[in-house]
Parts: C-alpha cells; sequence; structure tokens
C-alpha cells in the first residue's frame, strides 16, 4: 500500500507513562505544573490530564513494581510540546525555576528554541517553541549551511534572555542563533545522553582532535 492510499492518524493523541507508588504524587504534580495541566479524571492508580481540548494528553498510572529506568537504555528518547511562543516558554522556565526544578538543557536548535527537564522518574520532557512562521520555512533552513553545519544546537542561558528582553532588546535579536561551527556530541549535558553515551562522545571527541 502507498502511502498516498494508507489511512494516517489525524492527531497524535496522549502518552502513558508509568511509575511507581513513591512518584505517582511528585509526577502528576510535575506535569501540572509543566504543561498547566488539569486533571481530568483520577483514580487510585491512574490520572489522567490535559492542557487542551483533547479529554486527554497525558496518563500517568500507578505500578506496585516500577524499576529506576536507565537513560542509555531506553528505546523513546524524549516527548516534546510546543508552545505558542518564545514568552510563554520563559514563563514555564520561571515557573519550574520557582519551585526549584532547573532544566537539563536549554539549547537553540535552529529550528526551534528548546528547554528540557527530566521528571521524577527521570524522563526527559522538552518545552519548545517554533523559529519559523511554517513548516515550509523550518524545512528550509534544516537543508542550510549553519544546520548542517551543526544539527545538534547552540545552548543558551533562559535567565540571560530573560533579563535581555526585560531591558527592551528585541526578541528577534535575543532569540538569534549564533553560529559557532560543528559540535561535538560529547557537549550534549549528561543527562540528555546518559552517562555511557556522554562517555563515549566524551572519548571520540579527545581522539579527534
Amino acid at each position: 500500500m502507498t502511502a498516498a492510499l494508507q489511512a494516517k492518524p489525524i492527531k497524535l493523541a496522549h502518552v502513558v507513562m508509568r511509575t511507581s507508588p513513591g512518584h505517582f504524587e511528585p509526577m502528576i504534580d510535575f506535569y501540572q505544573r509543566l504543561l498547566g495541566a488539569e486533571i481530568v479524571h483520577r483514580a487510585p492508580i491512574i490520572a489522567f490530564l490535559t492542557y487542551d481540548d483533547e479529554h486527554h494528553r497525558l496518563a500517568i498510572s500507578k505500578f506496585p513494581i516500577t524499576l529506576p529506568r536507565l537513560r542509555f537504555l531506553r528505546t523513546v528518547d524524549h516527548v516534546a510540546f510546543t508552545f505558542a511562543s518564545l514568552k510563554d516558554l520563559l514563563d514555564t522556565y520561571q515557573r519550574m525555576q520557582e519551585v526549584g526544578v532547573a532544566p537539563a538543557w536549554s539549547v537553540h536548535h535552529g529550528g526551534t528554541i528548546s528547554i528540557y527537564y527530566q521528571d521524577p522518574d527521570g524522563n526527559l520532557v522538552e518545552t519548545q517553541v517554533d523559529v519559523f512562521d511554517s513548516i515550509a520555512a523550518t524545512n528550509e533552513y534544516i537543508q542550510s549551511d549553519d544546520f548542517i553545519e551543526n544539527p545538534i544546537g547552540v545552548d543558551f542561558d533562559p535567565s540571560d534572555w530573560i533579563a535581555r528582553l526585560a531591558a527592551g532588546e528585541a526578541e528577534s535579536e535575543v532569540s538569534t542563533r549564533e553560529r559557532q561551527g560543528p559540535r561535538n556530541p560529547g557537549t550534549v549535558p549528561r543527562a540528555i545522553q546518559g552517562t555511557p553515551l556522554w562517555l563515549m562522545g566524551k572519548l571520540a571527541g579527545a581522539l579527534g582532535k
């Protein structure tokens, strides 16, 4: 069957996460804060949350035996949520900072500006905002020399961006990605890659010098 004739989903409906009894409440609290989500249904072993007009976008289920998850063994790397504006993305960063949750990585990928977090179970969650106004413009950018040269991204400090915007600097100037040349994968934070892959990247970078 060709792709043109194949039936296709109309949307990605929801994500379901398993967690241990001890992490059940912290996981619910984390996603409520990060996504501004509301609980639409709650039972002793599961909670359904949403942040839009979908009946639930996220479910957190409690299992008696849930082992710690090793980052480098996971097959699903992360889940990403898009915000409407850079202001919303940075407001979320500030909201998480206020309760002591710091991001694992803040990076300007080029097509998106992204801030990653680890939830109480260590799952990676990306919050992002699109840089371009259309998919076509994003696709054009990822064919550019800048992205081909550095598809990983350029790190940034959200607090610095907030201060610059508050001082009156234009958002377009603050959020412009600086061209820094090729990037060694070993410079991606350990929390993002997991220790084994992070160490391999460091070793490959050292041998490549």
